[in-house]
């Protein structure tokens, strides 16, 4: 799980624009805390029927974090 959350990570960054010194300047807590929710949104995905990489292209075509928390929530069956 960790490895698909990294690949995440890194993708996300990619195709939304933050470097990866934006990541690298986290305090060690704050890392614990975005990996953890980021694996949150991996798992959400699963159980909806979208991979890691249907995420990063929707964030990538200008969806925003919280666009794709709606979009999952709603593929999932529950009112955001």
């Amino acid at each position: 799980m960790y490895n698909d959350v990294e690949h995440s990570r890194r993708e996300t960054c990619r195709a939304t624009g933050p470097d990866l010194d934006s990541f690298e300047s986290l305090t060690v807590a704050e890392r614990r805390i975005l990996e953890r929710a980021l694996a949150k949104i991996v798992v959400l995905g699963e159980q909806v029927g979208v991979s890691i990489d249907q995420m990063i292209l929707l964030l990538g075509s200008g969806l925003t974090v919280g666009e794709l928390l709606e979009y999952l929530a709603d593929r999932g069956g529950h009112v955001s």
